[in-house]
């Protein structure tokens, strides 16, 4: 009998250990300032031994996903495509925040209302692609509970 139940704790290690071997994502939220364009908001955990790069974004909800940035540019915060993509260490994590990185929707097919749920793909290379879906609050305040994550 106890040998059994051992062998039955032993066949669930794996399986526990795979649970947290890979990508995951948490805290994801979509906002929008205007019925054409809106932004995707979350922390990516990356629980493998190396680096994976977020390299594009897709969604049914736009015409277009594109990973952008804030920058700094004589003073002035400006926003840009990013080109060779997101790294996110391993073992670590990178968040994607508002004023940092984010993935922009533009040309939506209809406006982001709240409660809303926007459903999007993260491709991240060798790493693989990630389902994600954000729930849309157009209310919340820029760093509640994502930090500065990643900077």
């Amino acid at each position: 009998m106890i040998r059994m139940t051992l062998a039955a704790v032993a066949a669930l290690i794996p399986a526990v250990a795979l649970a947290h071997d890979g990508l995951a994502i948490r805290d994801a939220y979509a906002r929008s300032t205007n019925p054409s364009t809106g932004a995707v908001f979350l922390v990516v955990e990356n629980h493998r031994e190396v680096e994976c790069r977020l390299t594009g974004a897709s969604s049914d909800a736009a015409k277009r996903a594109e990973l952008h940035t804030h920058a700094e540019e004589a003073g002035v915060m400006k926003m840009s495509k990013i080109e060779g993509g997101i790294a996110v260490p391993a073992g670590g994590e990178h968040g994607l925040v508002r004023g940092g990185d984010h993935v922009m929707l533009m040309g939506l097919k209809t406006p982001l209302a709240d409660g809303d749920t926007v459903a999007l793909t993260l491709d991240f290379g060798d790493c693989g692609t990630l389902p994600v879906e954000a729930t849309v609050d157009n209310d919340r305040a820029p760093d509640e509970s994502h930090g500065h994550m990643g900077h």
